[in-house]
């Protein structure tokens, strides 16, 4: 649950939203152990949101732009454009518009305040095209930044809804497989022995097949022709298994590294995770020196 929420809230938590309410909490009670713990409190978010906006622009530029067709199985990053995975669509909860994939939250007024009556969000996979393949997207667990949000009001009522829409141009980051690894191995010798289990299972037809002396028996030559018969069926199978094309598809690494989807390009990501936490290194700094002169006046 606290990983969820750090997912949903990270960019509140990262855009210093915390620390201006304990500020503002401060202010307003203004007395000495109130500074004091705010302080230390806006400080520790603000090594918490440094470290994780670095973390986040490290990945991104460390991380090289890989091609669909020719990127190599683990961890990587991808451009390209978004479009559904299947018939029907899906349709955001609030709006009930195509996209690829959705988040809604709905906020009720409480006086001053507005206290959230419902929320979630979609988890249907999508695809994504660069020009030299395609590949699934698994979008679960992901940290999603989108550039469409709708916000609107109604009476008491606020809805505020995310949404990725088809032909987006969207930047991935997470672990890349191949699944023609992941099917089972074609067993040769299993599928032989099951068609000829089936084939005499309906024995008319098989000696209608085989029987060439009518006697109503199989003989070792029409039992061999009935081998024979059944194998070039199983190869055509065979060929027809490997022929299938390989599904390749993004989702959350396993190790537990940053797995992100985003309609902002990596450029704009990167200025923007550095501009964070430049930010977040200034509002530590003060901190401390606010500390450190609320402790010099005693």
């Amino acid at each position: 649950m606290l990983t969820n929420w750090l997912r949903r809230e990270y960019a509140k938590l990262i855009t210093s939203c915390a620390q201006l309410l304990l500020l503002l909490v401060a202010m307003r009670l203004n007395t000495r152990p109130v500074w004091l713990a705010c302080l230390a409190v806006i400080a520790l978010i603000s090594v918490f949101a440094w470290l994780s906006a670095l973390y986040r622009l490290r990945t991104l530029r460390n991380t090289p732009t890989s091609r669909i067709a020719s990127a190599a199985q683990g961890y990587i990053e991808l451009e390209g454009r978004g479009a559904q995975f299947c018939d029907p669509p899906i349709l955001s909860q609030l709006r009930h518009q195509p996209c690829l994939w959705s988040r809604f939250r709905v906020e009720e007024r409480d006086q001053n305040e507005w206290k959230m009556l419902d929320s979630g969000e979609t988890s249907h996979s999508f695809m994504l095209r660069d020009g030299t393949g395609e590949c699934v997207i698994d979008p679960e667990h992901a940290e999603i930044i989108t550039q469409h949000c709708d916000q609107w009001q109604q009476e008491n009522f606020r809805y505020t809804e995310w949404k990725l829409v088809e032909q987006d141009l969207l930047y991935v980051i997470g672990q890349f497989r191949t699944h023609s690894d992941d099917v089972l191995f074609f067993d040769k010798r299993q599928a032989l022995s099951e068609m000829l289990a089936d084939w005499k299972a309906d024995m008319p037809g098989l000696l209608a097949r085989f029987d060439l002396d009518k006697d109503g028996v199989l003989n070792a030559d029409e039992w061999e022709l009935a081998r024979n018969a059944a194998k070039r069926e199983v190869e055509k199978v065979e060929r027809d298994f490997q022929a299938q094309p390989a599904t390749s598809s993004v989702s959350q690494p396993q190790d537990g590294r940053l797995f992100l989807i985003s309609n902002i390009s990596q450029a704009r990501l990167s200025r923007r995770y550095l501009l964070w936490g430049l930010a977040h290194l200034i509002v530590f700094f003060a901190s401390l020196g606010g500390l450190g002169w609320f402790f010099s006046q005693h």
